[in-house]
């Protein structure tokens, strides 16, 4: 089995800034007992309501209940399932989380939820990411899904917009989680996220498939709307909705359709309804619905439009194969709508197959691109299916001077010194001192702006968000990916991890001795607002002790209004613990 660190080098360039290797050793033994106390209020919870496939997914892809995962045990059970898993730091872009998921691999929050968020946590952590998604992997339509879902994704169109969204949710979330972050700077973030979405209208093709995600992976049920289960990740690791969820009466359960797309969600809150799929398989349908209505899908001037409008990096491939990648800011059309000529700002790459092609990169494109499209006059085929042989019997051969005159009425004029062919095909026409000319006249291109280089094609029949290439395009969709520093550890930190890794030593011991307790219990008298570390104390008390610390946390849930559930979750968990065997899944 293949290290973290071999995976990561195995990733293609662009993605390697994204991906950490997991130290273990930076979870304390109080995040243990967070975990321990998630899991097993969630699995109690999750007996009835939970797909049965998650119960067998916690078991085959290394997800034990006491402690936090190991990414390597997890990467040991994934890999016959043709998975992999690897830790990335907080929320990554879009793009980069469904190029992950296309590639089979299972990006995961390395972060640790506080005891303070317990309930639910303002940023990714890896109950949500491990405990919620790896385990319906074992479920061979649903990973198939997940991996079409990664792959259409990447397609998406988003625009800057979704981009400032983003951006802003990235750091509030992590200013929420941060200990240390003062009230000023989370004022000024949920200002920013604020104006944000404000500015957004939500209607871009990634923004509509972030709504189909959340409704499904994240959100979704599986069955009937009288009959249903939970299987999305959001509701399998959150101790709240996925008990809230089940009142029908203040949760509606709608059968899941393309309509979803347009249902509009918001995290900081429960859903007021949820989708109900018949199967993983239903879940395929949907997508591919929408996937028919996508840019990628359809093409043309429209799509072209599309791309402009979004101020993002986006991919054109003509109908030779030939990908244009860049931000894209012009599209002429003629009389019925046709696509006739593109153009682009700013930095831009040729591309073939999802490979720049050389030469033709950003360097070579800096300042931006245009081309015609559609069939020249007089030829019954492409001009990018002739062979060499049959250009140079119509007078296009390299070193001459060559007119190209288009339907649409646009001209290329000048002296053609290479060509560049790929699988049989011509892609560029290379020219030097030439002239592009309009159906009006109007100059597209003059002679001393160097050389021109013309994308061969008669039709658009694609155009999706991102480079063409990936990977040499990465430098121009440069991304942060340094995070807040976390908060050191106080004293009073290091004291209670210390009374929480004694706890975890006595209770894998078995059977400790009252003696043994006692010094665990008079340790806590300086932490009198602890509850946790009080109940896994009261696992392992005798009779008396345990009517003690029971008080003690009755009380503490009598006047803290924010730690009485949790309480009452871990005080009936402990009760039926004691009236019948546990389950056998619960390792």
């Amino acid at each position: 089995m293949p290290t973290q660190a071999q995976i990561i080098a195995r990733l293609p360039r662009h993605l390697r800034p994204y991906a950490c290797v997991q130290d273990y050793a930076r979870y304390t033994a109080r995040d243990h007992a967070v975990w321990r106390f998630i899991m097993r209020q969630l699995t109690r919870s999750l007996e009835h309501s939970a797909h049965p496939v998650y119960f067998e997914g916690l078991k085959k892809t290394g997800i034990r209940l006491d402690r936090i995962p190991s990414i390597d045990e997890m990467n040991r059970c994934l890999e016959p399932l043709g998975w992999s898993a690897l830790v990335v730091d907080g929320y990554i872009p879009t793009s980069v989380f469904s190029e992950f998921q296309m590639r089979r691999i299972l990006a995961i929050a390395m972060d640790m939820r506080s005891i303070d968020n317990i309930l639910y946590t303002p940023a990714p952590d890896i109950v949500h990411e491990s405990a919620g998604h790896a385990p319906f992997i074992v479920d061979v339509d649903y990973a198939e899904y997940l991996q079409r879902f990664g792959e259409i994704s990447m397609k998406a169109i988003s625009t800057q917009a979704d981009h400032a969204v983003f951006l802003a949710i990235r750091a509030l979330s992590a200013l929420k989680e941060a200990r240390n972050a003062s009230d000023a700077e989370l004022a000024n973030a949920q200002a920013g996220l604020d104006a944000a979405l404000a500015a957004n209208d939500h209607s871009s093709e990634a923004a509509r498939l972030a709504r189909l995600q959340w409704w499904t992976i994240e959100y979704g049920l599986v069955g009937d709307v009288a009959d249903y289960k939970l299987f999305g990740a959001g509701l399998l690791s959150s101790l709240g909705e996925s008990r809230s969820c089940l009142d029908d009466g203040a949760v509606r359960k709608l059968p899941l359709t393309v309509e979803a797309v347009n249902t509009p969600y918001d995290i900081t809150r429960p859903q007021p309804q949820l989708f109900v799929a018949r199967s993983c398989q239903h879940l395929t349908q949907v997508l591919e619905v929408f996937a028919q209505g996508m840019c990628f899908r359809k093409g043309g001037a429209e799509s072209l439009r599309v791309a402009i409008d979004s101020g993002s990096v986006c991919t054109a491939r003509y109908n030779s194969g030939l990908e244009v990648g860049g931000v894209f800011d012009r599209v002429l059309t003629d009389a019925i709508g046709n696509a006739i000529y593109l153009g682009t700002r700013g930095p831009t790459q040729l591309a073939f197959q999802g490979r720049e092609l050389v030469g033709h990169g950003v360097e070579t494109h800096a300042e931006g691109y245009g081309s015609p499209v559609g069939r020249l006059q007089g030829l019954p085929r492409c001009l990018s299916d002739y062979s060499v042989d049959e250009l140079k019997s119509l007078g296009i051969a390299v070193g001459r001077n060559v007119r190209l005159d288009y339907l649409s009425g646009i001209r290329v004029q000048g002296r053609l010194d290479s060509l560049r062919r790929e699988s049989g095909r011509n892609l560029i026409f290379s020219f030097s001192d030439c002239t592009v000319t309009g159906l009006a006249g109007e100059r597209l291109f003059e002679p001393h702006w160097g050389r021109y280089d013309l994308g061969v094609g008669e039709a658009i029949v694609s155009v999706c968000g991102g480079p063409a290439d990936r990977e040499s395009l990465a430098d121009t969709e440069a991304f942060d990916t340094t995070t807040r520093e976390p908060a050191q550890p106080s004293p009073t930190d290091r004291q209670l991890d210390a009374i929480y890794a004694d706890l975890r030593a006595l209770r894998e011991r078995g059977a400790p001795a009252s003696s043994d307790l006692q010094p665990i219990e008079n340790a806590l008298q300086r932490f009198p607002g602890e509850w946790l570390a009080r109940l896994e104390l009261l696992e392992l008390a005798n009779a008396d002790r345990a009517e003690r610390l029971q008080r003690e946390l009755a009380h503490l849930a009598q006047c803290d209004a924010d730690k009485r559930p949790l309480i009452e979750m871990g005080l009936g968990g402990l009760s039926e613990a004691t009236t019948r065997p546990a389950p056998s899944r619960t390792a």
